[in-house]
């Protein structure tokens, strides 16, 4: 079992992890370290133009990064599995978080493990699947890449036994107008 203080104080030395979310295997970094954002895109072999997803633990977290339409809480509630919304406008984060439109996708976490982390932290996590850009998301350790095993900074132990229970999240872009369209189901 892993130590949630351990795991932040690296997320906090601006490490890297490899961690089970609500959804797939992630990888992770503190949602406001830029360096740390810069290595996960590294690790991903990712170009940066592709924005990445972050984690909140709870509605107040969420409303202080974004203004949140109320058809936003609807669908949270309502939404059978993880959803992850595009917001417009995000503040308080790093630009190589924001995507070009100047939008952010954000979960908020049903999953303990994710929300001990969140919380202990204080702020939002990057999550992104553990996989190389263009290959397919690992949906157990024994499928993640050695390149991602090699260079990510730690692997929380849950990571190595973990067993999803969702596929990749559903994500939709919700502009303020409540214009609602969806990117993946």
């Amino acid at each position: 079992m892993s130590d949630i203080n351990e795991i932040v104080a690296r997320l906090k030395e601006g490490e890297t992890i490899l961690y089970p979310t609500d959804t797939i295997l992630g990888l992770g970094c503190d949602a406001k370290n830029e360096d740390a954002i810069e290595k996960i895109y590294q690790i991903k072999n990712r170009p940066s133009s592709k924005s990445l997803i972050i984690l909140v633990d709870s509605p107040k977290m969420l409303q202080d990064i974004v203004e949140v339409p109320e058809l936003a809480w609807d669908l949270i509630d309502l939404n059978e599995k993880p959803i992850t919304i595009i917001y417009d406008n995000p503040k308080g984060l790093p630009a190589s978080l924001v995507a070009e439109d100047n939008t952010i996708a954000i979960r908020l976490t049903d999953d303990l493990f994710c929300k001990k982390i969140i919380g202990k932290l204080g702020g939002p996590i990057v999550s992104t699947s553990a996989n190389l850009s263009g290959e397919s998301s690992p949906k157990v350790f024994k499928e993640v890449s050695e390149e991602i095993i090699k260079i990510v900074d730690y692997i929380v132990d849950e990571a190595k036994t973990f067993v999803p229970q969702f596929t990749a999240s559903t994500i939709i872009k919700l502009g303020l107008d409540n214009q609602v369209k969806v990117i993946r189901e």
